[in-house]
């Protein structure tokens, strides 16, 4: 991709999700995802109403006349953004691949928290991690994460989220959001996202393609395994092949979600071919 197209796509990519994140998921951001704590702002006189807990009795006694403490929400966030960018996230039968979909959705978290002042940054992972980019405020840091996120290729095709995690929770010491963008056609991650879910408020996205779910009738098919690169003859007329499959695929869909859910992590499932703005904002008012 040279560069006149690829600023093409990272313009075309921020006028469609900054205008997501600027008139749909900013409020909604800001309510889901509360500052650390609170912060001592001021004191005031009391007012009829105030909570007599909030009572400066310091100042009430150098004045003889009642104050109040004020505290702010320290709003402050930092938003790190953990994207698969394995072999299998280049799959893709309707509109989208699903690498696509994940750059247009990490874009609008991305936006969304530069319209509230929050750092994000940027994990790039297979079964390494492939690229780091910390996390800063700014228009032009998004910019670069959507630029990355469009053009960047990966050493490996395979996938390993459990490594992806012991690095998150190495390079980030304060608790953080993190959004897990895959599809989630990972094993053994359980124990690595409990100690990381403890830490770190984190929300797995899985995205996934409707032919990705079973084996259509087709004959004899030769399929390549888009993480391996190894291909095999496929007799999809077998009624045990296409069960075996969909036995498969139901067991990682189930280890994907009862993962989350036992390590007290949210989590939301995106179909390549449906609005993934709808998804996103029924998680968010469901969080808030």
């Amino acid at each position: 991709m040279d560069t006149k197209e690829l600023l093409k796509k990272v313009r075309k990519i921020e006028i469609k999700t900054r205008r997501l994140s600027d008139h749909i998921f900013g409020g909604e951001y800001h309510s889901t995802f509360k500052g650390r704590g609170m912060t001592f702002s001021e004191v005031r006189q009391y007012q009829y109403g105030d909570d007599v807990r909030s009572i400066d009795w310091n100042v009430t006694a150098r004045t003889n006349e009642p104050y109040v403490k004020v505290f702010e929400e320290e709003r402050e966030l930092t938003m790190m953004l953990m994207v698969d960018v394995s072999g299998s996230e280049f799959f893709g039968t309707v509109d989208q691949f699903k690498r696509e979909v994940l750059t247009e959705i990490s874009a609008t978290l991305a936006f969304s928290a530069l319209q509230n002042n929050d750092k994000a940054g940027l994990i790039l992972f297979s079964d390494q991690v492939e690229l780091f980019i910390p996390p800063k405020k700014g228009k032009s840091h998004v910019l670069r994460i959507i630029r990355e996120l469009l053009e960047f290729e990966p050493q490996s095709h395979k996938t390993d989220l459990s490594q992806a995690l012991k690095f998150l929770s190495n390079v980030l010491k304060k608790k953080s959001i993190v959004f897990v963008l895959s599809d989630f056609i990972a094993e053994d991650y359980e124990q690595t996202l409990k100690i990381t879910g403890k830490k770190h408020d984190l929300t797995g996205i899985r995205i996934y393609d409707p032919m990705e779910t079973e084996i259509p009738n087709l004959g004899m098919v030769y399929m390549q395994d888009a993480e391996t690169g190894k291909i095999r003859l496929v007799n999809t007329q077998s009624k045990k092949v296409r069960q075996r499959y969909a036995s498969y695929y139901t067991e990682r869909l189930d280890y994907f979600r009862e993962t989350f859910k036992r390590a007290g992590c949210g989590h939301l499932d995106c179909r390549v071919d449906e609005s993934y703005v709808k998804k996103l904002l029924g998680y968010f008012k469901h969080r808030a």
